[in-house]
C-alpha cells in the first residue's frame, strides 16, 4: 500500500515538475513579447512626440494620430479602414440606400484606386466610368501615396459641381479624362421588369432595401403575367453589384431556396464561424433561373451566386465575378469614429472560399458591344416566302396568324435586345429552352 502511495505522489511529483519545465519557457517568451511591444508603443510616442515638436510646420495632434491609426489597419488588408465621424454617418446612411457623390464604389490595390463598379443611374455610369479602371488623379491631384479614405474625400463635394478623374483603363493606349457632375445617389436597390414571359430582376445593390424591393417587385410581374404557371423563369442580374449587407445577400437567397446552406463565415477561431440555413419556401416554386454576374458583382453579389450555383438552383452566366469574399466588421470606436476591421472570410456551401478567387460562371458569356442597325435600310428576304412566285400558305386561321405576327414581334424584340444587352438576352434563351424542355 506504501508502495502505491509512493508511487502516486511519485506521478503527482513528475506531473509538476513537467508542466513547471513546459510552462517556464512559454511564460518567459509571452513576457519577452510583451516587453517587444511596450518598447514598440514607446517607440510610437518618441517619433509622435518628435514630430510634434520638430517638424517644419506645426502638426494637428488629433489628425497624426488617426493618420496612424489608418495607417496600421489600412497595413493589414485593402479593406480595414479607420472611419472618421462624418464617414462613418455617411457610411450608415449609404446602407439604407441615399447618399451624395459620383456613385462608384472602390478599392485600394498597391496604391492605386479601382473601380470595382459604377452603380446603375448614377453620374459616373453616365458619364462612362467602368469597372476595373483605375483612377490615377483627381482635379490633376494624384491620388498614389493617399489612403483609400483621403481619396475618396478628394470625390467627395457640394452637388451639382464638377469633378475631373483621370482614367488608366485596359485597352486604352492613354489615361483620359472624364467629367462627372456630383449628385445626390438615391438607389434603387431592385428593378423588376418583363422581357415577353421572363422576370427579371436588376439587384444594384444589398441594402435595407433590397429583399422588400425584390419581394414586390417579383409578385407584381407574377400578377402582370397572370400567374407562375405562365413565367418563363427568373434573371437575377448581379452584375457590376458591389455588395453590401450580409443578412440582404442571405434573404434573397433564401426567397429561392427551400432548405441547405447559404453561406458560412470562419475567422480565426474555429468557434468564431457562423453558418446561414435557408428556410423552407421558394418564391418561384423551382422555375429555372439564371444568375448573371460580372468582374463588378462583389462581396454579396458573389454569397448569393455561389449559393445559388451550389445548390443547382440556378445556372450562372456571365463573367468571372471580383472575389471579394472576406467579411468586415464595424466596431465604433470613442468620438463617434468606427473601425472597418477583416474578421472572416466567405465560404459558398461547397466549402469555396470566394476570397481573391470569385465565383466562375456555369457558362462564360462576355458582353458584345451594340452594333449599330439601319433601320431604313432594305435586305433580301431569304426564305421560300421572299422568292418570286411562292405559293402562298392559305391553311391559317386568322388567329394563327396573328400568334404568327405575335411571334414575329418577339423574335424582333428578342434581336434588339440580344444587340442592346448581349449577356442578359443570352440568360433569357436558357431559360427559354429549359422551358422547352417541359418538366423535369
Amino acid at each position: 500500500m506504501k508502495k502505491l502511495m509512493m508511487a502516486a505522489v511519485g506521478g503527482i511529483a513528475g506531473g509538476v515538475l513537467v508542466s513547471t519545465q513546459i510552462a517556464g519557457p512559454l511564460l518567459a517568451q509571452e513576457a519577452a513579447n510583451n516587453t517587444s511591444v511596450y518598447e514598440q508603443l514607446d517607440l510610437f510616442g518618441d517619433i509622435f512626440e518628435r514630430i510634434r515638436e520638430n517638424y517644419v510646420e506645426e502638426v494637428d495632434e488629433a489628425e497624426l494620430i488617426e493618420a496612424a491609426i489608418n495607417g496600421m489597419l489600412i497595413s493589414l488588408d485593402p479593406h480595414s479602414s479607420y472611419i472618421s465621424a462624418s464617414d462613418f454617418e455617411d457610411m450608415q446612411v449609404q446602407t439604407r440606400g441615399e447618399f451624395g457623390g459620383l456613385g462608384i464604389e472602390v478599392t485600394q490595390e498597391d496604391g492605386f484606386v479601382r473601380v470595382i463598379t459604377p452603380m446603375d443611374g448614377t453620374p459616373a455610369m453616365e458619364a462612362g466610368v467602368e469597372a476595373g479602371d483605375y483612377i490615377t488623379h483627381v482635379d490633376s491631384e494624384a491620388l498614389l501615396g493617399l489612403t483609400l479614405e483621403e481619396a475618396v474625400d478628394l470625390m467627395r463635394g457640394p452637388v451639382g459641381s464638377d469633378i475631373i478623374i483621370t482614367v488608366v483603363r485596359e485597352g486604352a493606349d492613354e489615361p483620359f479624362d472624364i467629367t462627372i457632375t456630383r449628385d445626390r445617389i438615391q438607389l434603387t436597390a431592385v428593378r423588376a421588369r418583363l422581357e415577353g414571359n421572363t422576370a427579371v430582376l436588376r439587384v444594384s445593390t444589398f441594402s435595407d432595401q433590397t429583399f422588400p424591393n425584390l419581394r414586390d417587385g417579383l409578385e407584381g410581374l407574377i400578377e402582370e403575367v397572370g400567374g407562375l404557371e405562365n413565367m418563363n423563369g427568373v434573371v437575377l442580374d448581379l452584375r457590376n453589384n458591389p455588395g453590401g449587407l450580409l443578412s440582404q445577400a442571405i434573404r434573397v437567397s433564401d426567397a429561392f431556396l427551400e432548405q441547405g446552406e447559404i453561406v458560412s463565415t470562419r475567422g480565426r477561431e474555429p468557434q468564431d464561424g457562423e453558418r446561414y440555413n435557408a428556410t423552407p419556401g421558394d418564391m418561384i416554386n423551382g422555375l429555372p433561373m439564371v444568375v448573371l454576374i460580372n468582374g463588378g458583382s462583389a462581396s454579396a453579389s458573389e454569397i448569393v451566386a455561389g449559393a445559388l450555383q451550389d445548390h443547382r438552383r440556378a445556372v450562372v452566366v456571365g463573367t468571372q465575378s471580383f472575389g471579394k469574399g472576406s467579411v468586415q466588421s464595424v466596431m465604433p470606436l470613442a468620438g463617434d469614429g468606427a473601425m472597418r476591421l477583416t474578421t472572416s472570410l466567405y465560404y459558398t456551401p461547397s466549402g469555396r472560399s470566394i476570397q481573391a478567387l470569385g465565383v466562375a460562371p456555369d457558362i462564360i458569356v462576355e458582353q458584345r458591344d451594340p452594333v449599330e442597325v439601319d433601320e431604313d435600310e432594305d435586305r433580301p428576304d431569304r426564305s421560300e416566302a421572299g422568292l418570286r412566285g411562292a405559293i402562298e400558305n392559305s391553311s391559317l386561321t386568322e388567329d394563327e396568324l396573328n400568334l404568327l405576327e405575335e411571334e414575329r414581334a418577339a423574335a424582333e424584340a428578342a434581336a434588339t435586345l440580344r444587340n442592346d444587352d448581349y449577356q442578359l438576352a443570352y440568360a433569357i434563351d436558357i431559360l427559354t429552352g429549359l422551358n422547352a424542355l417541359g418538366p423535369n
